[in-house]
């Protein structure tokens, strides 16, 4: 490794040993974070109701798991298409700007696809249909993600002291003194206070995603059963409307825009997240994540529909969907001792390898068990693979970072959606469950032979600071 690569593994684990992690209750207690936290939540809760959604009523309408899941692979590839497109315009222009106009056009556009699939119009029409569905997905959770920083960031510079110490005084040296290896004098006591709660702010925000994940199919699956199969899109298109207006209102948070002058927008030319190496790495290793999301969808779905318990399907995605959440909640609270890019590698192959059993699953017992180690699996790669894009990416293409990653989760369920149904129509459910596997040997197999890209390079400065699971490091 050159002198000038952050040592992202030594260097953050030391870093995090060095800094105890503050917990889920002090940062709650952050002022104006409740302001966007609920509303928030409610609108990004439609991202995980969307595609199961969408399977189901189309499924219904068709009777093929094929055609439901291309519908639903098309609003996926679209979503990852102009995903980054509206993190970019929200880093130059201001979430609210793209927002507003952003869930009236999803709700119009979901509004669309149920009247035409109710209508038995021809599989085109409902491609059509998914495009703008897709692409007008509210981002909200990269910008409430891009608002904790802004926040803690705003915290940091308040309470930061004026003078600055001399660290060759001799005074004043030790834990919070501001002095000593990579301090920046008087100024860190105050900054730590804040900046040591990102990482817990990360942890906090993929518990969040989690959450949603529980929740979002399994209300759309008992709303489509119980009530019509096509209101769980109608929820959906409700939750993003009311969910993103709300979220919107809230001006004081909204971090500035580069028009404005916030976040380096106006210290130099823009930089494109994807012209990172490292983010192109971590975009392929949530590609494999979104293939068990789409891939447990659709084959949970077949899987009850073979055994004769449609109902099942709820509960079965939920307990795996559970499993995800509980592990975020545990990586949230761990003061890690090695580094996030090892973390991911090992996390990674956990998880491909809890993957590799789910097409043997042929009972509900069995199935639930191994939905729930899968989900034990998800979030520490996940939670690891924005911890490193973070610390890579300039804070000027934040919001931008953050949905290539959720884009590429979005394009690893569209396509998964796709297969795993096409396999479950053509073999069953147990070919389905194939999907995971190798959508998650593929994106292992890329990151052990790209890890090197997982180490930010910022010769002459301090690495860019983000929601990471380290301290800032000076480089040599």
């Amino acid at each position: 490794m050159s002198r000038n690569t952050v040592d992202t593994d030594s260097g953050a684990a030391e870093a995090e040993g060095a800094t105890p992690r503050p917990g889920y209750g002090r940062l709650l207690r952050t002022p104006g974070a409740w302001t966007f936290l609920i509303p928030g939540f409610a609108a990004r809760q439609p991202f995980a109701m969307l595609t199961i959604g969408i399977v189901l009523l189309v499924q219904h309408t068709t009777g093929s798991y094929g055609a439901a899941g291309a519908v639903a692979a098309v609003t996926g590839v679209s979503m990852a298409l102009f995903a980054p497109q509206s993190g970019k315009l929200a880093d130059r222009y201001g979430q609210r700007a793209v927002l507003v106009p952003g869930v009236m056009i999803h709700a119009a556009s979901v509004a669309a696809l149920v009247t035409l699939t109710l209508m038995d119009a021809p599989l085109w029409a409902l491609f059509v249909a998914a495009l703008p569905t897709g692409a007008s997905v509210p981002q909200v959770g990269p910008m409430v993600r891009s608002r904790w920083v802004a926040l803690l960031d705003s915290s940091d510079q308040a309470s930061a002291p004026g003078p600055v110490s001399d660290p060759s005084s001799g005074s004043g040296t030790g834990p919070g003194t501001g002095t000593g290896p990579g301090s920046d004098g008087g100024r860190s006591s105050g900054r730590r206070d804040s900046s040591s709660l990102l990482p817990t702010a990360a942890a906090f925000e993929s518990v969040t995603d989690e959450f949603t994940f529980v929740i979002g199919p399994v209300l759309a699956t008992a709303l489509c059963a119980g009530v019509h199969p096509a209101a769980g899109l109608i929820a959906e298109a409700t939750l993003t409307l009311v969910g993103g207006l709300l979220f919107a209102a809230q001006r004081a948070t909204e971090p500035r825009s580069d028009r404005h002058g916030g976040a380096g927008g106006s210290a130099g030319p823009r930089v494109s997240a994807l012209s990172v190496p490292g983010v192109r790495v971590l975009a392929v290793a949530l590609l494999g994540i979104g293939s068990v999301f789409g891939g447990m969808q659709v084959s949970l779905t077949a899987f009850a529909e073979e055994i004769g318990d449609p109902g099942v399907n709820g509960l079965l995605y939920g307990i795996f969907a559970a499993g995800n959440m509980l592990a975020g909640i545990v990586c949230g609270a761990v003061a890690w001792k090695i580094g996030p890019r090892r973390r991911l590698l090992v996390g990674y192959a956990a998880l491909t390898l809890a993957a590799s059993a789910l097409w043997t699953a042929h009972s509900v017992p069995l199935l639930a068990g191994l939905g729930l180690l899968v989900g034990l699996c998800i979030a520490p790669s996940l939670i690891t693979s924005y911890t490193l894009v973070e610390s890579l990416v300039p804070a000027s293409a934040r919001t931008e970072a953050f949905t290539w990653l959720t884009g590429a989760v979005a394009l690893g369920q569209a396509a998964a959606v796709t297969a795993a149904g096409q396999l479950a129509d053509a073999h069953g459910a147990g070919a389905g469950f194939l999907v995971p596997l190798m959508g998650t040997a593929l994106a292992l197999a890329t990151l052990v032979a790209l890890r090197s890209r997982l180490a930010p390079k910022a010769p002459g400065r301090v690495a860019a600071r983000g929601m990471s699971h380290r301290a800032p490091v000076t480089v040599d």
